[in-house]
């Protein structure tokens, strides 16, 4: 274990930290709010710790799949601590509990709130919390390595670690430069988001909190009935198609630049997302056509609720809560099964649930036809058998997560719905769930001791499991093996 360079590692992401919390201190400062004194001091401490842990660049820079793991899963962890603060310190979220279940909601692109009254929170804090859905929605080791020089040995395993999907592959050569160039795209689709939501008369700052929830699929606003404030059928289709955009795998995009469409068509992944986007939406406008004036409004809140709910953004228009049970089991399905690998999106990705059916109907031919050969492909590709693998370990994993953050927000004895989606929802980053925690409702109800829980099951499920496990190891912390 390369602890030397851990440390230093650590120093840098607390300094980009410290120069992140500037942005929306210069917010406050523009409206005239006083917690400017806050962010500044946060983003001061942050940078005096950058300066004690990173001075010195170890000589062995070198680091593996196992410190990958340990730095981002601390990453995670010590941005969402310190990230807490200025929630805290300006008496904005009185409970520092209540503080970094949001922080950690924001950087997992969750979208959960403990807030019953957001409009009248501060600006700056607002931006805060919204900020932070961009910068973890790609990945904060991926937004940290797109701006500061980390070295390149062997660094794609911070990558690996942190994007999700079962595989992760560079786009160039260079680790630093497929950051750069996911960041990019990413920049890229959030400008251009800013424009057309300005286009619907948004004005600036609420086209810009708004673009950095929906770029993150993370689902918070600055309006207490979210995105249906507006009550725009044209925001509405604006917000909707950037967060199916947003859900899909950045790498298909990378092909598009380089013109290769054909790669673009083969992926089998997008068809099957597009297919249980458009399948959903249909089965969904017909079952609540009887709440709605007109097919055409049935569709545009079916299509709105599809979107955020799949590629586990938040936002809502309608509360879902109130839609016959059809409609919601659909909604529950799709919080399982979530956006693309690769995209900003959260559940457990269409890659996996592909997966997971090919390896069934694999093990049923095989059994049917013992002597035959079966290997299991996606996209035209034989797909290697530790992924296969990777992803029988995921879904155990899971299940077994799932079940034991059940067990434990049962002590609060809330009914089994509200339990039940409320780690559903944590656990995959979608926010919303049902019941007590649907669309019109919040997670304040809840005990320190179950937001500890869902804290921990947002990050879980960011980081997709393994690295949050690796922590508790203790063959983790062993120099050698």
């Amino acid at each position: 274990m390369n602890y030397r360079m851990i440390i230093y590692l650590i120093g840098k992401m607390l300094g980009v930290e410290g120069i992140l919390l500037l942005i929306p201190c210069l917010v406050s400062v523009a409206y005239g709010e006083s917690q400017w004194r806050i962010f500044l001091l946060t983003a001061g401490v942050l940078l005096a710790l950058s300066l004690m842990l990173s001075h010195k660049k170890p000589k062995n820079v070198t680091i593996y799949a196992r410190e990958g793991f340990v730095i981002v899963a601390l990453a995670w962890l010590l941005w969402s601590l310190f990230g807490a603060l200025p929630f805290y310190l300006s008496g904005s979220i009185p409970s520092y509990v209540d503080a970094y279940f949001e922080t950690v909601s924001g950087f997992t692109t969750t979208g959960s709130t403990i807030l019953s009254e957001i409009e009248s929170l501060p600006k700056g804090m607002n931006f805060w919390r919204c900020l932070t859905h961009w910068v973890g929605g790609m990945g904060v080791l991926v937004f940290v390595m797109a701006i500061v020089p980390l070295g390149e040995k062997r660094s794609m395993f911070l990558m690996r670690a942190e994007v999700p999907g079962p595989t992760c592959e560079k786009l160039v050569p260079k680790a630093q430069s497929t950051a750069k160039l996911l960041y990019g795209m990413y920049l890229f689709f959030s400008v251009l988001e800013v424009f057309f939501l300005l286009g619907g008369g948004m004005n600036l700052y609420d086209a810009v909190v708004h673009t950095f929830s929906t770029a993150g699929t993370g689902g918070f606003s600055n309006r207490n009935a979210s995105v249906g404030y507006y009550d725009s059928a044209y925001i509405d289709g604006v917000i909707t198609v950037f967060m199916l955009l947003f859900g899909i795998n950045f790498n298909l995009y990378f092909f598009i630049l380089l013109k290769q469409f054909k790669e673009v068509f083969k992926s089998e992944e997008l068809r099957v997302y597009l297919g249980v986007v458009a399948g959903s939406i249909a089965l969904i406008t017909v079952n609540i056509l009887h709440l709605y004036e007109t097919p055409l409004k049935a569709f545009r809140y079916a299509a709105f609720q599809v979107a955020s709910v799949i590629t586990t953004t938040g936002f809502a228009t309608a509360d879902f809560d109130l839609w016959p049970e059809f409609s919601k089991c659909i909604f529950l399905l799709l919080m399982i099964v979530g956006a693309c690998a690769g995209s900003t999106g959260g559940g457990m990705k269409v890659s996996r649930i592909i997966l997971l059916f090919k390896t069934i109907g694999k093990e049923i031919r095989q059994t049917l036809h013992p002597k035959s050969v079966n290997i299991v492909k996606l996209d035209g590709k034989r797909v290697p058998d530790e992924s296969i693998h990777s992803v029988y370990v995921y879904i155990i994993c899971y299940i077994l997560i799932l079940a034991g953050s059940v067990l434990l927000v049962s002590v609060d004895n809330f009914d089994f719905a509200t339990t039940f989606s409320s780690v559903l929802t944590t656990l995959n980053n979608v926010g919303p769930g049902i019941n007590l925690v649907g669309p019109s409702q919040n997670f304040h109800q809840f005990s320190a001791f179950s937001k500890v829980v869902f804290s921990f099951d947002m990050l879980i499920g960011r980081l997709e499991i393994l690295p949050i496990l690796m922590l508790f190891a203790p063959k983790t912390w062993r120099k050698r093996f």
